[in-house]
């Protein structure tokens, strides 16, 4: 069933995900297992294949939306039994930009593989991301630019957050976004595409 789940996720199928997962529910398998087996196993397969280049943003999205309907169906189980998500993320892009395909795609693939997303949206200033990373008790805040114009803009953010003495660490990314950028503004991490964000958070959270 885990097979033909991972199967369907990467096919964008989203009626035979819901579905699976209905039959797994009925079947009496708990919620983490049908999560960690089915829809995340799916999800790290999906990461390989992007980052070797076997599928692309179009394909990444559909089975993304397809894992996001099928956690849909899982959230309220994972509640009742108490499933810790493997951490908080607080995501956003930076001050000024308007573009978030990029941030929705890691924020897709980030929920995909477990964790609890806090999605501010775009257009993000320091103080809010500061104040979301507080109240929610993120261990990681991403920030995402698009435009070289707001990118410089990440440094402040960064420096905000330490500012406010907050044990959370900051991954950066976005197209004109570099390592050597990230290492420039002292930002913890740095991912050049979703399934790299995925791995990168998996390191910082350690």
């Amino acid at each position: 069933m885990f097979q033909e789940m991972q199967e369907a996720l990467l096919k964008g199928k989203k009626a035979e995900v819901e579905g699976l997962v209905d039959k797994a529910l009925a079947s009496g398998l708990p919620a983490a297992k049908i999560l960690n087996e089915g829809l995340i196993k799916g999800m790290e397969t999906l990461g390989e294949l992007f980052k070797n280049n076997e599928v692309f943003i179009p394909e990444v999205l559909v089975a993304a939306r397809a894992m996001n309907a099928g956690l849909v169906k899982l959230e309220p189980y994972l509640v009742k039994d108490k499933v810790e998500p493997k951490g908080v993320i607080v995501i956003g892009t930076a001050k000024g930009d308007l573009h978030d395909i990029g941030k929705n795609l890691v924020a897709m693939m980030l929920r995909g593989s477990g964790y609890k997303i806090v999605d501010l949206g775009i257009d993000v200033s320091a103080e809010r991301f500061v104040e979301a990373a507080k109240l929610h008790n993120a261990g990681i805040v991403a920030l995402s630019a698009l435009l070289t114009t707001t990118m410089v803009g990440m440094k402040g953010i960064v420096e905000a957050v330490r500012a406010a003495g907050l044990k959370v660490s900051v991954i950066i990314g976005g197209a004109p976004v570099t390592r050597d950028y990230a290492d420039q503004i002292h930002a913890d991490g740095y991912a050049p595409d979703a399934a790299s964000a995925v791995e990168e958070v998996g390191r910082l959270l350690a």
